[in-house]
């Protein structure tokens, strides 16, 4: 399930639905000119992307940012009263069944294999000192980094319900002085350039309405040298012969959008474009589509349980909107049409 994040800015339209990318080429004769060179080519690229994002003044759609706080606000105590406080997908073997039992360890599984995947090391010299988590929901995934690395870890969210309720199980578990959590715009993140030597979104970028201002502002958030991971839903790639989704896949993706409150959708290939306009570094990219199979069967089956139903109607409209939409999901994976991605990039030392 996606976390509470940010939707401000401009979506990206549907047709072909590709975000812009720059290419940057130089050469110096000499590994001092060649620095000099890498810096201000660096600098340069995050201005244009930074200009690129904010060239239309033209606003998210309406009601987008109020409505992914709704949704959250109303439906984070019944997905935690089920599911526990990781409220993404779990990591399974493809191809395996599943039971309810094995959920929970998967969703914490996708966390490690994330960090595996991005080969963020976790010995003491050179494992995280600072994270942030991008779209944090109520700070599964900030807690357990913290846990892990014993580091400080910031969360932000557009949901005041998530913030309070990750702030009181942070101080449940005695991690206050590890972990916060603020409501915040993941667009317009209320930190310095430079702080976090990991920067986490898992399953926010989904609700981005502008994806090269995302991407651009998990870059600047990010210390020289810094590792970003985000793990989202995109659209498959199209094809070379393609300048659009086809019109049933598009359709299906709108019926999804308007239950979960998402802009329009972008392709793995996008985000790569992206990560190179802005001269990240290290990309790499998976697609995990497989290895998600067996978890909206999952929450499907949850939601048919006693405690599922009464939980939804307690929840609110938002909350059953969302849960009626769940068989588009399985519908978009067994088509090829939704994929599971995960994207990792690291910012330049030199940045």
């Amino acid at each position: 399930m996606a976390h509470a994040a940010a939707a401000t800015g401009t979506p990206l339209q549907h047709p072909a639905l590709r975000c812009p990318s720059r290419g940057r080429s130089a050469s110096a004769s000499t590994r001092a000119g060649l620095g000099l060179h890498r810096r201000r080519r660096s600098r340069r690229a995050t201005l244009a992307a930074r200009a690129m994002a904010q060239t239309s003044t033209a606003a998210a759609p309406p009601g987008l940012k109020e409505g992914i706080a709704g949704l959250y606000d109303e439906s984070s105590g019944a997905w935690e009263s089920i599911w526990g406080d990781h409220m993404h997908h779990g990591f399974y073997d493809a191809g395996e069944a599943a039971t309810m039992s094995d959920h929970r360890r998967a969703q914490i599984r996708m966390i490690e294999e994330a960090l595996a995947f991005a080969a963020v090391p976790d010995d003491g010299e050179n494992k995280p000192k600072t994270v942030v988590d991008v779209g944090c929901g109520i700070g599964g995934s900030s807690r357990y980094l913290a846990k892990k690395y014993g580091v400080q870890c910031y969360g932000i969210t557009l949901s005041p319900v998530q913030a309070a309720r990750g702030n009181a199980l942070a101080a449940e578990q005695g991690l206050s002085d590890k972990v916060s959590f603020q409501v915040g715009d993941a667009l317009e993140q209320p930190f310095p350039d430079g702080q976090f030597d990991l920067v986490w979104s898992m399953e926010s970028g989904e609700h981005m309405p502008e994806k090269p201002k995302f991407v651009s502002e998990l870059a600047r958030v990010a210390a020289p040298g810094g590792r970003i991971i985000i793990v989202t839903w995109c659209h498959r790639d199209l094809e070379p012969s393609e300048d659009s989704l086809k019109p049933d896949e598009l359709n299906l993706l709108k019926r999804i959008c308007d239950a979960y409150y998402l802009p329009d959708w972008c392709s793995p290939s996008d985000y790569v474009k992206i990560a190179k306009s802005l001269s990240l570094e290290d990309i790499r990219t998976a697609d995990w589509s497989e290895n998600v199979a067996p978890f909206w069967p999952a929450v499907i089956k949850s939601a048919l349980t006693w405690k599922g139903l009464t939980s939804l109607l307690r929840s609110g409209w938002k909350t059953i909107k969302g849960a009626m939409v769940m068989p588009l999901m399985i519908e978009g994976y067994k088509k090829g049409l939704i994929k599971f991605t995960i994207i990792t990039c690291r910012k330049p030392e030199t940045a």
